[in-house]
């Protein structure tokens, strides 16, 4: 079954939009956690929103020439950016 113009052009619009928020999550957490502590809601809250965007792209329809495949990999590595920032900070 193919995918009409509409649905495979909004399907791609998500996409991007839940890939460009949890990228701009973890960006604006990181320019908000000034300072290192053990709490950290807002890193915290950008990890959610990641494993949210990875969740939803893995239930994403894979026919998108790869697209979808390297969305995954890029979320990947920023849930481990953000993970590895919180370890950072917590052992400060």
């Amino acid at each position: 079954m193919s995918e009409t113009k509409t649905s495979g052009t909004t399907s791609r619009r998500s996409l991007v939009l839940v890939f460009a928020l949890g990228i701009a999550c973890t960006i604006g957490a990181n320019a908000l956690v000034s300072s290192a502590r053990a709490n950290q809601p807002f890193m915290d809250a950008a990890l959610g929103s990641l494993r949210a965007a990875r969740a939803n792209l893995i239930q994403a329809e894979p026919n998108k020439g790869g697209h979808r495949d390297r969305a995954i990999d890029l979320v990947d590595r920023a849930i481990s950016q953000v993970e590895e920032g919180i370890a950072f900070a917590a052992g400060r």
